[in-house]
């Protein structure tokens, strides 16, 4: 029999609205052989409202000692985690690793800087445009997402006339928790108007967050309902991976249930956008991938991550036509 808390969010397949209340009962109360039903019913929303599942790729094109103080990022300057450091990658290398995806059957290329990001037009920024001058002119048909860090209205428009496709902005968390994590160098209202500028332009957001940093369902919820009211178009959602020489090294890993539960929240909250697997999905959740890829998610990074390794393009493209099928 079916829980009545889940019968009442079948709602949604028929165009109705989850309220906040409902969405923390659901994160509350659902435990158990009732995640399943709740799992079933997000991919049931994902299949009428959400397009088939597809991926993206990214590069990290700039890597490490970022002055930002993230509790959770291995990129920081403040901790000391042995990752490879390098300056903005030629433009050249960011053509070969897009191609390299285009050839393995990905649209859809990330291009990622470690830094607070671009508020005015420096030299490094006049390069990053180059380097999307270049993707388009050789490789018109691929979509480029962009994720530079916090940005101007002015560095905002310049990203739009060079046709960005897509900005990558993650809140990481609830605005009530922000600071605790990022201390003191930026604000959730930075990232909040970088967005806005960007929107005002005509690129669409890729907007998510990371589960597992302590938080609790209430912040889990908080997050999903303030992505959802930014109208942006894309939520990649990351499960950490707790980086020895960081803050929250020794912070557990997330259940796979709890996992595949606020992902379906996030999908009835926001029925129709794409919601993406991002980091952890090999290394953290390994054996559960797919039963959380039918969890109401449309779309994964594949082939690696900013500081970790990920599947190899080919085997996600094959894992993918199978999960189209369910």
């Amino acid at each position: 029999m079916l829980n009545p808390i889940i019968e009442n969010a079948y709602k949604v397949l028929d165009g109705g609205v989850l309220t906040r209340e409902e969405a923390l009962e659901i994160a509350e109360k659902i435990d158990g052989e009732d995640i399943l039903d709740l799992v079933s019913l997000a991919n049931k929303v994902r299949k009428k409202f959400a397009r088939e599942i597809a991926p993206c790729s990214i590069l990290n094109a700039k890597s490490g000692v970022c002055a930002q103080n993230c509790r959770f990022c291995a990129q920081s300057r403040h901790h000391n985690t042995g990752i490879e450091t390098y300056d903005l990658l030629p433009a050249e290398e960011v053509l070969e690793a897009a191609r390299k995806a285009y050839d393995a059957g990905v649209r859809a290329f990330g291009y990622v800087t470690s830094g607070y990001g671009y508020k005015t037009v420096t030299p490094e920024f006049r390069q990053i445009l180059d380097t999307l001058d270049l993707l388009h002119k050789e490789l018109p048909e691929l979509k480029i997402c962009v994720s530079i860090g916090i940005l101007s209205r002015e560095t905002a428009k310049l990203l739009a006339e060079h046709h960005a496709w897509r900005y990558n902005m993650n809140l990481q968390t609830s605005p009530k928790r922000y600071a605790e994590l990022i201390a003191d160098t930026h604000t959730i209202e930075d990232k909040i108007a970088t967005i806005k500028y960007l929107q005002e332009f005509g690129v669409t957001n890729c907007t998510g967050g990371i589960f597992g940093l302590g938080e609790n369902w209430e912040d889990r919820v908080d997050m999903a309902f303030v992505i959802r009211d930014l109208n942006v178009e894309g939520t990649p959602l990351n499960v950490l991976l707790p980086i020895k020489g960081t803050p929250l090294e020794g912070r557990e890993i997330m259940a796979p249930a709890d996992v595949a539960k606020a992902f379906a929240i996030f999908r009835l909250v926001n029925p129709a956008g794409m919601i993406k697997f991002a980091a952890g999905r090999e290394t953290v959740m390994k054996d559960f991938q797919g039963l959380l890829m039918l969890s109401g998610l449309n779309s994964m990074i594949t082939g690696g991550y900013l500081t970790t390794r990920g599947r190899s393009v080919e085997d996600d493209v094959k894992f993918i036509e199978q999960l189209n099928r369910f």
